[in-house]
């Protein structure tokens, strides 16, 4: 590759021993040399501050915010919160399997995506979504994003989970290609691909990497997330590490 992209770890990940060590756990993810962490909510530090203030004295880089959608009532409140958090993206973590069942409930939800990045623009974000496996599931023959495509505005990125792509049948290269500079993130985590198993540190499981990784061209983040997983996490996580810097597929600090 021409270009290493910089690792970063979703704190989704570790969530167990954040509720432990919250400080403890960004310290040894600091120490292994992660770049960069992707936030999920401030529970463990008690606000986005305490937290923002902790991730700034270890040199950590917010890499974009897990966050609500920002409409509603709560709209006020979940973008200060991501402006504290000090990063310009903020993420839809991924939305109910029953709101993709049928190509009108996607075109609905396209709109309600639309509302919330005309509200993060505004804001000075960029909004962009995750997905899971269903978002590439077929609905009458086709890929519920495709579908999506066609009302979501031009603007919204993706963060392509590259194992849910993989675990809902689809290939996650040609995926990558086919959104091309709409790809900003792309989320690296391993297993089986089988929806129900346990998920194994990166470079154990059956996921190309090799291949992956490379055809994110314009993605700027490579981004460990594991949702749950087969052995320690924390051994997980510095295995994952250790497998992509190690193959020259990301960039550390270490």
């Amino acid at each position: 590759m021409s270009e290493l992209k910089p690792i970063a770890i979703q704190l989704y990940t570790v969530r167990e021993a954040l509720a432990q060590d919250w400080k403890g756990t960004l310290e040894k993810i600091a120490e292994k040399g992660y770049v960069g962490v992707e936030t999920a909510g401030f529970g463990y530090a008690g606000s986005v501050d305490v937290a923002k203030a902790e991730f700034d004295r270890l040199g950590l880089q917010v890499v974009g915010a897990h966050s609500p959608l920002p409409l509603g009532e709560n709209q006020s409140e979940i973008i200060e919160t991501a402006k504290a958090a000090g990063s310009s993206n903020l993420i839809c973590a991924g939305t109910g399997r029953e709101l993709f069942g049928t190509e009108d409930d996607i075109r609905e939800r396209a709109k309600i995506f639309n509302e919330a990045n005309a509200v993060c623009k505004a804001n000075g974000f960029s909004f962009g979504l995750h997905n899971h496996w269903w978002e590439y599931a077929l609905i009458n023959g086709r890929i519920a994003y495709d579908i999506l495509l066609e009302t979501l505005d031009d603007d919204i990125f993706f963060e392509i989970d590259t194992y849910w792509v993989a675990s809902s049948g689809q290939d996650p290269v040609t995926e990558i290609n086919k959104l091309g500079n709409k790809v900003s993130l792309l989320h690296i985590k391993d297993g089986s691909t089988n929806q129900s198993d346990d998920m194994l540190a990166v470079g154990q499981g059956v996921m190309d990497f090799h291949k992956i990784i490379p055809a994110g061209t314009h993605a700027e983040w490579l981004i460990v997330e594991l949702d749950r997983c087969g052995t320690d996490m924390m051994t997980a996580v510095s295995e994952s590490y250790d497998y992509l810097i190690g193959h020259g597929l990301a960039r550390g600090n270490a």
